[in-house]
């Protein structure tokens, strides 16, 4: 639904978000006119006190302002939980209720300052209750109203003036011609869209230097969130809504799906290397790709014993760590690193904890366990690296040997580049490998550090042909089919369940947003009771709802037309836009380049029912995958949970622990297939 005009500007709120405030309101209203009614029905409208005449205009005022107050908000409640999201005809009347409302503000404001004059004038001698109610009927009247002036500075949009739409009748091809006044004025919408996202990126990081680099950053994030929004008019709720029911659709699609779907074996292991040992693998690294947070994630596992091992170690003098150590000026990050991996302080040859954007923490190590020189890059802890997530625009990368398309995510591949710098330009990794010659190098990360490892990887790939990368949770939004394939042979990616970021990218959020449109736009059920089904459904599970749609009766051929309701919810037609009738995969998208997951792909999954108790045994198996797996998001209240790098080592450490309870049979067997 797009936002609701008022007051000559168009606001972040829609006519049928206010069943929620307004509800709330009417059940404070309401028991407020209860209690002031009881205070002067009980002194029968007589006081004996000072200031009586005031007391009793005050009361009998209040109740007036009260009762038309709840009038206003029946009306309100009730017309705003009519229609559909995409059919506002219902509540045409919103906006004249809404001014009245504002209205009522004025007496209330009136009658609260009354009400605190009597308070500081003339309450002497007045039964201390009684002053007691008045006090808090002047103060919650105040809250109100600042609550309220909250309210309109949250929903206030900088760019809410009321957008011209086509005309209803014209044909659509000729609303697609835009005339050049028209075209200036989307040029000037543009324009102000990206200066409005710079100014709040600017707010939401004022504590970074705002120094070239990030001014350069913000522009950059400014003009790709700029552009995503720009080609619709939803508001906040709408697409709350429209999670909602895109989680219960995936769930029914799942619960339907054909279990017996199968790929072929890891492309690049042997029948020798299988399953197995890569997880051991895996497992292994991922505690040092854990241990690369330092201290925040160190403490978060091991809560109750992390505060009293690290109390002897931080803010200890150790002079001669410093030369390694940069950036960790108490030593909680490196002594938290030696307590995660078991290494001794002689076996790092590097840790940086130095942070900027597209500068982020690693550490090298020799792991004699392994006989490897391992590489650990960190993962997002600040606002510096998730600018460093956010600028998303390729970049080109040009590797020797790799013929096709050759490009990749613009802040991780410069993240990338600062790295490979420092090892080879700095002679990091010949110091280890003077040290251990017969070591091979192997390179791992989470998160953004997965993504940054594995480019770090195919730079190195030349110098070092034997090395090897294991990527946990990577960013989906990464490489080029090109590099991808070429990863394939030295990368193996991990992925937990519905985790988000490896489903994260452009094209795969215009798919998102395109479904959006299309279950928003076909549900015929109020935005109220979607989101107070979805919320129950998301806390205590249960079938999937069957929403009944407006499009239930179509008939068959009609599908291949956009729907109305979906038209309307465009500001303009662009070219990340079409019919949802055939939405097949978010590929298509052409005003995006197709980015992929690197390497070979290794799938987690929970072993058993979606839905369990929050003490039961988890059990995982894990299958290989492959990248185009991974091109649409997964609505999911784990979907963010999975991410976390302790739920990816447990699950690696689970696997490993109980093999025979937890991998799929088929990943056991000398067979070439692995069940998906």
């Amino acid at each position: 639904m797009p936002g609701i005009v008022m007051f000559g500007r168009r606001w972040g709120i829609a006519s049928d978000d206010l069943v929620f405030p307004g509800s709330f309101e009417l059940f404070v209203r309401v028991l407020w006119w209860i209690g002031t009614m009881i205070l002067f029905t009980y002194h029968k409208g007589h006081f004996d006190c000072n200031g009586r005449g005031v007391l009793h205009s005050y009361l009998v005022g209040l109740l007036v302002v009260l009762a038309f107050i709840i009038l206003s908000l029946c009306a309100i409640v009730y017309v705003s939980a009519q229609g559909t999201i995409t059919n506002p005809g219902p509540r045409r009347s919103i906006p004249v209720l809404v001014y009245l409302r504002a209205l009522l503000y004025i007496p209330e404001l009136v009658w609260a300052c009354l009400g605190a004059v009597w308070v500081s004038d003339d309450s002497q001698g007045c039964d201390p209750a009684t002053v007691g109610a008045v006090i808090a009927a002047v103060v919650a009247s105040w809250i109100i109203l600042l609550f309220t002036g909250l309210g309109v500075v949250f929903v206030f949009d900088p760019l809410g003036n009321p957008r011209p739409q086509p005309a209803a009748m014209e044909p659509l091809g000729v609303r697609d011609l835009e005339s050049n006044e028209s075209t200036q004025f989307l040029s000037t919408a543009r324009t102000l869209a990206v200066k409005v996202w710079e100014s709040r990126l600017r707010l939401l990081c004022c504590c970074l230097p705002q120094d070239e680099s990030h001014r350069a950053a913000f522009s950059s994030i400014a003009q790709l969130f700029s552009g995503f929004f720009s080609d619709t008019d939803l508001v906040p709720s709408d697409i709350a809504a429209g999670l909602a029911l895109l989680h219960q659709e995936q769930d029914k699609m799942e619960q339907s799906r054909d279990p017996e779907v199968t790929v072929d074996h890891s492309p690049s292991s042997p029948i020798g290397e299988d399953l197995e040992t890569e997880l051991e693998k895996a497992a292994h690294c991922m505690k040092f790709a854990a241990a690369a947070y330092g201290w925040p994630m160190y403490v978060y596992s091991n809560l109750l014993t992390a505060p009293c091992k690290l109390s002897g170690d931080c803010c200890r003098s150790r002079a001669a760590e410093y030369d390694i150590v940069g950036g960790d000026n108490l030593g909680c990050h490196f002594s938290s690193i030696l307590h995660s991996t078991g290494l001794q302080y002689r076996d790092f040859i590097y840790v940086s904890f130095h942070n900027q954007i597209y500068e982020i923490p690693f550490f090298v190590a020799l792991d004699h366990k392994r006989e490897a020189v391992l590489v650990a890059v960190r993962g997002t802890l600040s606002l510096k690296d998730v600018l460093t997530d956010l600028s998303a625009e390729c970049e080109n990368l040009p590797i020797e040997g790799v013929s096709g398309a050759c490009y990749a995510h613009k802040g991780i591949s410069q993240a990338a580049g600062y790295i490979y710098k420092k090892l080879v330009n700095d002679g990091i990794l010949n110091q280890a490998f003077s040290i251990a010659p017969e070591y091979k190098l192997v390179i791992t990360g989470h998160s953004l550090g997965a993504g940054t490892a594995s480019l770090l990887a195919i730079l190195l790939r030349n110098s070092f042909p034997t090395l090897q990368c294991y990527s946990f949770s990577p960013p989906g939004g990464l490489l080029s089919k090109a590099l991808a394939d070429y990863s394939k042979d030295f990368v193996v990616s991990v992925v937990l369940g519905k985790d988000l970021v490896p489903r994260l990218s452009i094209p795969n959020m215009e798919d998102l947003k395109r479904k959006i449109l299309k279950i928003v736009s076909n549900c015929n059920k109020p935005k109220y009771r979607i989101l107070l089904q979805g919320c129950w459904y998301e806390l205590f599970g249960g079938d999937p709802d069957d929403f009944p749609t407006e499009m239930d009766n179509r008939r068959e051929e009609e599908l291949s037309q956009p729907l109305l309701g979906e038209e309307s919810l465009m500001i303009r037609h662009s070219s990340s836009y079409q019919s949802l009738a055939s939405d097949d995969s978010p590929a298509h998208t052409a005003a995006h380049l197709p980015l992929f997951l690197p390497g070979r792909v290794l799938h987690i999954t929970e072993d058993g029912p979606s839905r369990r108790s929050c003490f039961s045994q988890v059990r995982y198996r894990a299958d290989w995958s492959n990248e185009m797996a991974f091109r649409s998001i997964l609505i999911s209240p784990r979907m963010l949970a999975d991410h976390m790098p302790d739920a990816v080592l447990r699950a690696l450490s689970s696997l490993t622990s109980e093999r025979p309870f937890t991998l799929c049979p088929s990943s056991l067997s000398n067979s070439q297939q692995n069940t998906v």
